[in-house]
């Protein structure tokens, strides 16, 4: 089965359920095929084929998903762009990419003009208009009226082009973040992706009574995952909602009935800010799952405490497409767990040699599935040392106890060295958030001549609340071993996050 197939196999079943909610329009599951056919159309019309490369630099909304369905439809290769990207950073990506046709909202439409000379293999802008302005590239909505007139006038079978997709085919480029040095494609086919839909929905059952809200950004691996394949395989309806405004997520979750919220934890910890007198009841939400960044226990219990419901902490890399773990739904859970892997995954913790450990020692997650991608884009170096042995080599670090369940440490280069010992600032910050008073923390390495390194955290305080920094560090004493104890904390109004609520440590360590 293709990502295609699966769509229209739904719209089949679900024909006239409501899979698509945005700003009060409402797309059922058999609208939502007849237009991602309109776009397929409509990009062959325009000469693209299988096998080329598709960007989408869009903030949420429908045209986001029909775009993604709409390629695989076509055979096309989806590669969404970050959209907090600059234009230099978009233009790596594009070129990287060798993309032959961009879908871009139009406030990206000035970056767009700035790199399109750069872009020789770019051939296409298709633009979704925010307003009424003018723009130089193709409008949306011409587009898919080219669309609906090339399938008016196509044979009644489905879609027939020279060459159908194959499962085995890549559907996407995810680039990873990048905190090394440049992005990197990950190449993931359609096998993987329903593989690693269909092994979710063993572990977290989503059915057609199930109302999905999604604030995370589409161009992420995890929304892409919960909500452009997970929901549209078995029925349940999605909210999209194209920024995180508390109130108003909340307030959506009261009005269109969620059932499950994905979010990272940063949303979790914005969310119990909203005064509770200005919260409307959320009574439908069953759970909700936290993945992208490591959850506070602070968090999990102020949450579950106030809301009502437990968050299933996740966890998976982009190359994994990307759910390897989470915590199962009613139960068992474990607190600070990212859950067992999920039914036919199989993750094991390696020394820096590549041997297995023992159980509860910690050492580098690896993981092998069919969910593992199939490489790197223009990487084959960086595939092989990513893949090496046949297993996906993560970068976390973590253990796994008795009971199978995986818990991560902190990521391998995050991880300091002070004085020839290992401290991970995960559990520093754990015991930062401790501390009433402490609404978000990060912990980072500063170089230091006599131990190597040293840990710094950076601090936001709860609203209204005060602390000074010796007071901080006096409590850190109480619950970490002295080599683990900040050495000097910076307050900070907010910390720096990505588009998706990721605290960005990498500016934090330029802090100086």
């Amino acid at each position: 089965m293709t990502l295609g197939r699966m769509l229209d196999e739904s719209a089949r079943r679900f024909r006239h359920r409501a899979c698509l909610f945005f700003r009060g329009n409402r797309i059922t599951y058999g609208e939502l095929a007849d237009l991602t056919d309109r776009y397929a159309y409509a990009m062959h019309e325009l000469g693209i084929e299988r096998g080329d490369r598709v960007a989408v630099w869009a903030l949420n909304c429908p045209e986001f998903v029909i775009a993604y369905y709409g390629n695989a439809k076509l055979g096309a290769i989806t590669v969404p762009i970050n959209t907090m990207f600059t234009p230099e950073e978009a233009h790596y990506i594009l070129a990287d990419a060798e993309a032959k046709a961009i879908v871009a909202h139009s406030c990206y439409e000035p970056g767009l003009h700035q790199i399109w000379q750069r872009l020789p293999e770019l051939k296409h802008g298709i633009i979704l208009p925010m307003d009424e302005s003018e723009t130089k590239f193709q409008r949306w909505d011409e587009m898919m009226k080219a669309g609906a007139d090339a399938l008016a006038q196509a044979p009644e079978t489905a879609l027939d082009f020279k060459s159908q997709p194959l499962t085995r085919d890549v559907a996407m480029y995810l680039y990873t973040s990048g905190t090394t040095g440049h992005p990197k494609g990950a190449m993931l086919s359609h096998r993987n992706l329903i593989w690693d839909t269909e092994a979710c929905h063993r572990v977290i059952g989503l059915g057609p009574d199930d109302v999905c809200l999604c604030v995370l950004p589409m161009f992420h691996s995890f929304a892409e995952q919960v909500f452009l394949v997970l929901p549209i395989r078995y029925g349940p309806s999605v909210v999209i909602l194209d920024r995180f405004v508390p109130g108003t997520v909340l307030q959506a979750m009261y009005e269109y009935k969620v059932t499950m919220f994905c979010a990272v934890p940063s949303m979790f910890a914005m969310l119990l800010q909203v005064p509770r007198d200005q919260r409307p009841p959320i009574t439908h939400l069953k759970y909700c799952v936290a993945g992208g960044a490591a959850l506070p226990q602070k968090i999990y219990h102020a949450f579950k405490e106030e809301f009502g419901v437990p968050i299933l902490e996740g966890d998976g890399p982009t190359e994994c497409s990307p759910v390897v773990s989470v915590n199962p739904w009613p139960e068992p859970q474990k607190v600070g767990s990212v859950g067992p892997p999920l039914p036919g995954i199989q993750v094991k913790i390696f020394d820096e040699h590549d041997r297995e450990v023992r159980t509860n020692e910690i050492g580098e997650i690896v993981v092998k599935a069919p969910s593992v991608m199939v490489g790197y884009h223009n990487q084959p170096e960086a595939t092989r040392e990513a893949l090496r042995g046949g297993w996906m080599h993560t970068g976390d670090m973590g253990r796994v106890d008795e009971d199978g369940y995986v818990f991560i440490v902190d990521r391998k280069k995050d991880m300091l060295i002070c004085s020839g010992m290992n401290v991970y600032p995960r559990e520093v910050e754990e015991a930062l958030y401790q501390h009433p008073a402490v609404a978000e923390a990060a912990v980072v390495g500063m170089p230091d001549e006599l131990r190597g390194e040293v840990p710094v955290a950076f601090v936001a305080l709860a609203e209204g609340k005060t602390v000074t920094e010796r007071e901080l560090i006096t409590f850190c004493r109480e619950r970490l071993a002295r080599f683990k104890v900040p050495r000097k904390i910076e307050f900070r109004d907010q910390l720096p996050k990505t588009a998706t609520g990721k605290i960005l440590k990498q500016d934090l360590r330029n802090w100086h």
